[in-house]
């Protein structure tokens, strides 16, 4: 059941990039290719996970760190404290080496998906830190990850940065808890061949009219 509703996240995703409704239809072998295609992606992200969790066993075990198989791909989730001064986008000194344990990561084990970095807030108002608002903050806190990354060798064609500010909670803003579960930077891991996929399957279908 797990991997059944990733896989209909994923092919939720190929329809979003491809801009088309698709047909797909019960055993068709290019639909049972797609499939299997897919199936290889979450068994990547999945052995990606585990080595991750063996890499950051002690910033998860502190609650630094968290990692979750979503939709949309692996996901990274760093507390902003553990890399950021608060209002601040520089990344701090002691968060370096965690950071490059996940570099090591996306230049290894799947040196061949794009990685997603996405910076979010909580709602509290920017009041002295300079920036017009939380949302500045948070796409500027996402691409001192993004340099880091591109620093770390890993080209720049495979990334992307992304700031939320506060629109994306994943907690109540009510709580000081919810609050710093709220103030976070997320490193997602892409599933590979996705958007190749979805673009053939445009291609080879326009013929027989099988989108609308």
């Amino acid at each position: 059941m797990y991997k059944r509703n990733i896989l209909l996240g994923l092919f939720i995703f190929v329809i979003f990039i491809s801009g088309c409704a698709v047909v797909f239809q019960p055993g068709r072998r290019s639909d049972i290719e797609k499939i299997k295609t897919l199936e290889d992606e979450v068994d990547a992200l999945k052995n990606a996970k585990t080595i991750l969790e063996e890499k950051l066993f002690q910033e998860i075990k502190d609650k630094q760190v968290r990692l979750k198989m979503e939709e949309k791909g692996l996901v990274i989730t760093f507390v902003a404290e553990v890399l950021f001064d608060s209002g601040k986008a520089i990344l701090r000194e002691e968060s370096l080496s965690s950071l490059s344990k996940v570099a090591g990561i996306l230049n290894e084990e799947v040196r061949a998906h794009n990685i997603g970095i996405e910076g979010h807030t909580d709602n509290e108002p920017i009041r002295h830190s300079g920036w017009k608002s939380n949302w500045e903050l948070s796409v500027q806190r996402a691409l001192s990850v993004l340099h880091y990354l591109e620093d770390s060798e890993i080209s720049p064609t495979r990334l992307v940065a992304m700031g939320y500010g506060e629109y994306k909670s994943v907690a109540s803003n009510d709580t000081e808890e919810g609050k710093q579960l709220n103030r976070r930077v997320e490193i997602v891991i892409l599933p590979r061949d996705l958007k190749k996929t979805a673009k053939s399957d445009l291609s080879s279908r326009r013929d027989y009219g099988e989108y609308k």
